[in-house]
């Protein structure tokens, strides 16, 4: 254990959610605990999630489910299909609690969140990550890693020590540990943040294989080949803080709606109801960060793993009059675009759609006979709606009911915490025999 004076030290831990999306499903399963889980991509196509268990068993990440259905079943695997809705509510769970305790949080991922600790205090970090750890997991079930360090890359690295480590019980504070170099000289090069495959490749043909090797590259070489940002992953890795934390998460500059068909679509009705409903979800995520889109990109796509079929794949950028975040007028320029690229004859397998040339809404330049409080006002009590009562709620006719084209989800759990008809029902005892359910 360390005790360190934040006064004169900046100190980053990441928090990770552990098996993020099994957790999740385990919270309300709790017979599912120590019990081989795995969790589907759409359509239930390949494996996204494994428990510890599942690992133990072989079963390898990205894995096609229909090539290890029988495996599975022989081995009483459970088996969900990828359930967004309960995902994304349990992780803004996690993450409130996590602001709850401190101040400055950075929401990284829908299972990660960095955290700057306050200046002017003295932690043992240890039992300060162990408290943290117990909360999360008292007030949301999911069990969480703890990594402190002095920079984002090396707090990754205490992370994963974290993690794989069972003698640190989930926090490991890498800032306790004088020289770092016997622990990064463990860790191969490839599992640094921020080096992929092909500058995992680059490096290793230099000789550099660990993260230690890494820290004490030459600069010049490093710049040279990896960039300026590779750079910076070295100087994090000698403790020199180069990656801020950011206290909002800056806006997107495009965002992208696209998911694969359950089944082939032919016809021009169901590709309309299709890309209306991605716009539908784009404009809000463009809404939510306070955005405007001044250009659109409509894309359709036959399945290329069918090369018997007719092939079709292209796509076709639509420029707005100006930029909004208005759903309805986004819609209509989507179809538009979809009509052009339709195409009879052909099995499409995907659709999506791509918002671009994002500018802050207040860039917005006025015209004068500008609607846009009008459409703003709409939209905002839009967002409301469903955010108070549900996704969906309020949604366009032209987006469809049925949707009988959407993706498989055979294995779907309930939504337990944002459906009331599908809310946990938990009974209590009282004296004399009564029962019953609150």
């Amino acid at each position: 254990m360390s005790s360190i004076n934040l006064k004169s030290n900046r100190i980053v831990a990441l928090v990770d959610c552990n098996n993020f999306f099994v957790s999740c499903e385990r919270v309300f399963r709790p017979d599912l605990v120590e019990k081989p889980i795995v969790v589907l991509s759409n359509n239930d196509g390949n494996i996204i999630a494994r428990s510890n268990e599942a690992k133990a068993l072989g079963i390898k990440m990205a894995e096609p489910y229909f090539k290890i259905k029988s495996f599975l079943k022989k081995n009483r695997v459970q088996v969900f299909s990828s359930n967004y809705t309960l995902y994304g509510d349990m992780s803004h769970r996690v993450m409130s609690v996590l602001q709850h305790l401190e101040p400055d949080v950075e929401i990284y991922s829908i299972d990660e969140a960095f955290i700057s600790l306050p200046a002017g205090k003295e932690f043992d970090l240890t039992e300060h990550g162990r408290h943290i750890r117990q909360t999360v997991r008292q007030w949301t079930g999911i069990p969480v890693s703890i990594g402190f360090a002095p920079t984002k890359t090396l707090a990754k690295l205490a992370n994963r020590m974290a993690k794989k480590n069972p003698q640190y019980q989930g926090v490991f504070d890498l800032t306790g540990c004088g020289d770092t170099d016997e622990i990064l000289a463990r860790i191969e090069v490839a599992d640094v943040w921020g080096i992929g495959r092909q500058y995992t490749k680059k490096l290793n043909s230099q000789g550099i294989f660990s993260a230690r090797d890494l820290k004490h590259a030459n600069d010049n070489w490093v710049r040279k080949h990896l960039t300026v940002m590779g750079l910076r992953t070295v100087w994090e890795l000698r403790g020199i803080p180069c990656i801020p934390i950011e206290e909002a998460p800056s806006a997107k500059k495009g965002i992208i709606t696209s998911k694969s068909f359950g089944r082939p679509v032919t016809s021009l009705e169901e590709l309309r109801e299709a890309v209306a409903t991605y716009v539908s979800r784009a404009a809000e995520k463009l809404r939510s960060q306070q955005s405007i889109a001044n250009s659109l990109h409509v894309f359709l796509a036959t399945n290329i793993f069918k090369p018997e079929k007719p092939q079709y794949s292209k796509s076709i950028m639509v420029t707005l009059p100006e930029p909004t975040s208005s759903t309805a007028v986004l819609i209509k320029y989507a179809l538009k675009g979809l009509k052009e690229l339709y195409r009879p004859g052909y099995d499409f397998q995907k659709a999506g759609v791509m918002l671009a040339e994002i500018m802050p809404e207040s860039c917005r330049q006025r015209s004068l006979f500008d609607r846009t409080k009008s459409d703003k006002d709409l939209m905002n009590a839009q967002d409301k709606i469903n955010r108070k009562w549900g996704s969906n709620t309020l949604r366009y006719a032209v987006s469809g009911y049925k949707k009988s084209w959407t993706f498989r989800r055979e294995y779907l759990s309930q939504a337990y915490t944002t459906r009331w008809d599908q809310l946990p029902v938990v009974k209590a005892s009282f004296p004399g025999g009564v029962t019953t359910a609150l």
